[in-house]
């Protein structure tokens, strides 16, 4: 999708997302002369290296959206530590960054977040719900801090995909009321719906 104009630019029918699927796509969407300057997504590992690999000088924005919901549904709703009730407050503050003061800012307290807890972390037995959960939530912002701030420089940039995400939820919600397409008339319903889409 065109953040700016909210087009759908392409499509495609795919059973599960993975580097194998999209690759072919991505090359045949840069033949055709697709070069984005910067793509905003959710943090699917093999589609980013399948975007590396076909553009490697696009920008990726990750959504902000997509990184506080899998993090508060790690730390869980009342986290059993101090330390992930700490994060969780942390990570409610993602969205609501709007300039590189909120960014700096945000910067301070994870680093002061983890300083505080850098030895009980480790304390904890690795079995533990409390350590996987806090664990698990620390790779998955430290893996996508050099990709979340791509938008303070460019406001053309969305900071997150809730555009695409919605769009997408309003199609599931429409195919799951034609049950029993054919496969064929299952990529037939979905090009269809993208054109009246962009009408």
């Amino acid at each position: 999708m065109d953040a700016e104009t909210q087009e759908i630019i392409a499509h495609i029918y795919a059973s599960r997302e993975g580097f194998q699927t999209v690759l072919p796509w991505f090359e045949s969407l840069k033949t055709q002369g697709l070069n984005p300057l910067c793509i905003t997504m959710d943090g699917e590992q093999s589609v980013m290296r399948a975007i590396r690999q076909i553009w490697p000088l696009s920008l990726i924005q990750r959504c902000l959206y997509h990184i506080q919901r899998e993090g508060l549904r790690w730390l869980r709703t009342f986290p059993k530590t101090q330390a992930g009730t700490e994060l969780r407050v942390l990570l409610r503050k993602l969205t609501g960054i709007r300039s590189f003061k909120d960014r700096d800012l945000f910067f301070d307290l994870y680093r002061q977040w983890f300083l505080a807890h850098k030895d009980f972390i480790p304390s904890l037995p690795n079995t533990t719900v409390e350590f996987k959960d806090l664990k698990r939530t620390m790779v998955l912002i430290k893996n996508a801090l050099p990709d979340m701030f791509h938008y303070l420089k460019d406001p053309n940039i969305p900071h997150t995909a809730n555009l695409l995400e919605g769009f997408y939820s309003r199609l599931k919600q429409d195919y799951r009321r034609h049950r029993g397409l054919t496969q064929a008339n299952k990529l037939h319903y979905l090009s269809w719906y993208c054109y009246f889409k962009n009408q």
